[in-house]
């Protein structure tokens, strides 16, 4: 799932959320819906990285053990 945009669909919904933090986000104008959005866009990416790397752990771990017996590949070719 993509960032949302301007102009995506949007969906009423309920959340329950800390009266505290309420209370600060309307004392200095921040948007509860755009900030809960943004929360959650953040956190689904996070999620969905976490997910990438457990279920790419034993590729990137053989990769890594590659490397660490035969070193970079195409390393003669780094001008550095």
């Amino acid at each position: 799932m993509n960032a949302p945009t301007r102009g995506s669909l949007r969906r009423a919904t309920n959340v329950s959320l800390d009266q505290s933090l309420v209370e600060a986000a309307r004392e200095l104008d921040i948007n509860l819906s755009r900030a809960c959005e943004q929360g959650l866009a953040r956190e689904i990416k996070a999620t969905r990285e976490a997910h990438w790397l457990e279920e790419n752990a034993e590729a990137i771990e053989s990769s890594n053990r590659y490397v660490e017996k035969h070193g970079l590949p195409l390393a003669k070719y780094r001008l550095f």
